[in-house]
């Protein structure tokens, strides 16, 4: 199976720069989310890897031969590059039925009758709509359109499945169900799936790494539980997550090698870094991320405050608090739900705590409050 390797890869459309010195390698096998906001360039990115979209600099390799090489004029076509591309939309053939559809390719390849039967017949109950092939895809729902797509794509036996979006156009439930199947599918077919998104519940869900953009720049590229425990910096820790981060404006004091004074506006918390020592500047401006699930409430708590609302879900609920002014999202597990109004303590039993730096917005401790 093949290994991705792009080097300084820059996409420029006039003078915006839509992905900027991108430097990355997909292992064999691995199923990796490129995710951002909304023209960070992750889908700029998957096209220039596919060749749908020709980089302005940088090299392009795939199972160590070279795709594209700016430098020595090397552009290897779509076709020849053995990579499958899942859209946003499907593109399925309307006239053609479920059958016909994923048989396509094989038969513009020339595959012998019996092994495009067999080959079609495999893919239908691995997507299991085996029960669907005579069907045209008016006939089908959304999900099982996209189960027809995931076939065609795959009939060729591509080393790589890009997808864009997939799962955008499907409801709720039926994306859960796709995202179950698309993990199980990519354990099956032992193939490496690079994966568009700005959903980061999907990223984290389904990737074994997820490269999140912002701007066309590279902020981390990591397993999800490290980039969710771990963010390499404010924006990282911001938009991975949900609820989002609880950030507090904090001024630093040192106390001594293992301890950090962080005074808020509202309260103070002595800081000690989980593996290493921190030295801070007196007075220096800081940012204290602290997860909503390592807030409780419990009548032992540290600082009061006032609920300010709810969001029950039944497995959880999403609590906002009110502490003089300034509020906090926690999140309380189980069927449990509070009056607006109700005077609540709170407490930080948590050694995950992450500390940035204000101006740099760079992650320099990760640590409990005390």
């Amino acid at each position: 199976m093949p290994e991705i390797v792009l080097k300084n890869i820059t996409k420029k459309f006039g003078k915006s720069i839509a992905v900027d010195s991108l430097n990355l390698k997909i292992q064999d096998r691995e199923f990796v989310t490129l995710l951002g906001p909304s023209g960070c360039g992750k889908t700029t990115t998957l096209r220039m890897i596919a060749g749908l979209e020709t980089p302005t600099e940088g090299e392009i390799y795939i199972d160590d031969v070279c795709v594209f090489s700016s430098a020595k004029g090397i552009d290897i076509s779509p076709d020849k590059r053995n990579v499958g591309f899942l859209f946003q939309n499907y593109a399925l053939w309307p006239h053609m039925t479920v059958y016909k559809n994923i048989s396509f390719g094989l038969e513009n390849m020339k595959w012998d009758k019996k092994k495009i039967d067999e080959r079609v017949n495999d893919l239908l109950e691995m997507l299991k709509i085996s029960e669907y092939p005579d069907r045209y895809p008016s006939e089908l729902s959304g999900g099982q359109q996209q189960r027809v797509a995931i076939a065609r794509t795959l009939a060729t036996g591509p080393k790589i499945l890009f997808m864009d979006e997939p799962l955008s156009n499907l409801d709720a439930k039926l994306r859960m169900e796709m995202r179950t199947e698309l993990k199980r599918l990519h354990t099956e077919t032992d193939s490496t799936f690079v994966y568009v998104t700005h959903d980061q519940l999907e990223a984290m869900t389904l990737s074994s790494k997820i490269c999140l953009l912002k701007e066309g720049l590279l902020q981390q590229f990591e397993p999800p539980l490290d980039i969710y425990h771990n963010p390499a910096n404010f924006f990282v820790a911001d938009f991975v997550g949900s609820p989002n981060i609880n950030i507090l404006e904090v001024k630093g004091e040192n106390v001594n090698l293992d301890e950090v004074k962080l005074i808020h506006e509202k309260f103070s918390f002595l800081f000690n870094p989980k593996s290493s020592s921190i030295t801070i500047q007196d007075g220096q401006e800081l940012l204290l991320g602290i997860r909503p699930e390592d807030i409780s409430i419990s009548s032992s708590g540290d600082v009061e405050g006032l609920i300010y609302s709810t969001l029950p879900s039944g497995m959880e609920t999403i609590v906002k608090i009110d502490i003089d002014g300034f509020i906090l999202t926690c999140v309380v597990f189980g069927g449990v739900d509070f009056e607006m109004g109700e005077k609540v303590k709170i407490s930080f039993n948590s050694d995950n705590n992450v500390l940035f730096d204000k101006k740099s917005e760079r992650n320099i401790a990760i640590g409990k409050l005390m």
